[in-house]
């Protein structure tokens, strides 16, 4: 052990997890100085405005609206950041990596859109970074794809990784709840925000998709890279209909390898109730990694919130902060040797559920059946419900077997100018 008689941190940003790592740092902080060994001190906290109101009380001096404070500043060894946001935290970065200071951040939009070179400029300057918390909260997914997992050749990562579309997917298949009625629950609860652009359109889980598919293939990929559904167009009878078939309806990000290709999809997609995934409730989050040694594993838990969130941010904090101490040279993240293709979306191949509102008269099936089959995909089974007198309508649901997506999308614009087809209800990928 070096002569250090302590570690010191800067902290950006002071939301709720930035106030949960001040609080273990200030007001707790015989943990983390029990597992470094020498105490790690806060000196400085950034924040965008210093008169705002805060549940936590910190020493005089150490709030600073002025980012050079920490970025400057010689004596401060790790950079903690939770701001969120690609701009300016990415180019605050980039100027702590160069300065020789470690990052820890749990920041998945700057992991997403430039993780590749900031690990290569990590590695250049002989410095760690760090970001276990930008997916899956508590869950230790990115650690694990870094070290336990590294020798693996990863198959495929199937994941639920935003606990406010998860909140809100099962309020809608437990209580039969329109989507709007559980976003605006989700909201006041705490669970989304104000603008839940980011979480119900798969942005976010995009975003997260993007790291781990990085570290699981060592190649970079970028958010353009995910195919993107959300899950605004779902209703509540999708979920009665899919209950009736064996399944529940899931928020999924994919990533999964195929010869010299990766796909990665982020769509609401029917899971048979067997599946573990079909089971991940509420605001939880799960990753189900499937490797060429370990085969498929699990990792499940609270995917947000101040207290897993924060206790990701801090395990990174304790492991870069023994470098410090040691003065150790990190091993870095890996290096991004892999150069593999993205698979597109259309070369999917999967079965379909299909909810169609159609006029209620006879044949109408049997056009139906036959623009499918002009695109070689074939029916499993069909559901007729819901016939509406007053309107004259009715609601099939179609189960196809397996098909090409670029199959489906043609036939489903086929379907949509038959004059018995009222509208094209909904169309969902079956993730067996």
């Amino acid at each position: 052990m070096s002569g250090r008689t302590g570690i010191n941190v800067g902290l950006m940003g002071l939301g709720v997890v930035g106030g949960g790592v001040a609080s273990a740092l200030l007001q707790d902080p015989s943990t983390v100085t029990a597992r470094v060994g020498i105490p790690v001190n806060l000196r400085r906290v950034l924040v965008r405005d210093r008169s705002r109101p805060r549940d936590i009380e910190l020493p005089p001096g150490m709030l600073t609206a002025n980012a050079e404070d920490i970025l400057d500043d010689p004596d401060i060894d790790i950079l903690i950041e939770v701001m969120g946001g690609s701009d300016p935290a990415a180019a605050y970065f980039r100027r702590a990596l160069s300065s020789g200071k470690h990052v820890v951040s749990a920041n998945k939009e700057v992991m997403a859109k430039e993780g590749a070179d900031l690990m290569a400029l990590a590695r250049a300057n002989h410095v760690s970074l760090l970001f276990e918390a930008s997916v899956g909260g508590g869950i230790p997914i990115v650690g694990c794809l870094m070290n336990e997992l590294a020798a693996n050749d990863v198959y495929s990562i199937r994941t639920i990784i935003n606990g406010t579309t998860n909140f809100i997917l099962t309020r809608m298949a437990h209580q039969r709840t329109a989507f709007a009625d559980a976003l605006s629950e989700a909201q006041g609860l705490g669970y989304a925000e104000a603008d839940p652009t980011n979480d119900v359109e798969g942005i976010d889980a995009a975003y997260k998709l993007t790291v781990l598919a990085t570290l699981a293939y060592g190649c970079r990929f970028s958010p353009d890279d995910v195919f993107r559904q959300g899950i605004s167009a779902l209703e509540p009878q999708d979920f009665r209909y899919a209950e009736e078939f064996g399944y529940a309806i899931k928020s999924l990000a994919i990533a999964d390898q195929n010869g010299e290709q990766v796909q990665l999809r982020v769509y609401p997609a029917l899971v048979p109730f067997d599946n573990m995934l079909a089971n991940v409730n509420g605001v939880y989050n799960a990753v189900e990694v499937h490797g060429s040694l370990c085969g498929q594993v699990l990792f499940h838990g609270m995917g947000a919130g101040r207290g897993p969130t924060t206790s990701a941010v801090l395990g990174d904090l304790v492991e870069t902060a023994r470098l410090v101490r040691d003065s150790a040279v990190p091993g870095g993240p890996r290096e991004l040797s892999q150069h593999l293709g993205v698979r597109p979306i259309d070369a999917l191949r999967t079965r379909y559920y299909i909810r169609l509102i159609v006029a209620d008269q006879a044949g109408v099936l049997a056009q139906i059946a036959r623009a499918l089959g002009d695109e070689d995909i074939s029916i499993a089974s069909v559901l007729q419900k819901d016939a509406d007198a007053e309107t004259q309508s009715a609601e099939i649901v179609i189960m196809t077997h397996p098909a090409l997506e670029s199959s489906v999308q043609q036939a489903l614009l086929t379907i949509g100018r038959l004059d018995p087809v009222r509208r094209v209800g909904n169309m969902l990928r079956i993730e067996e």
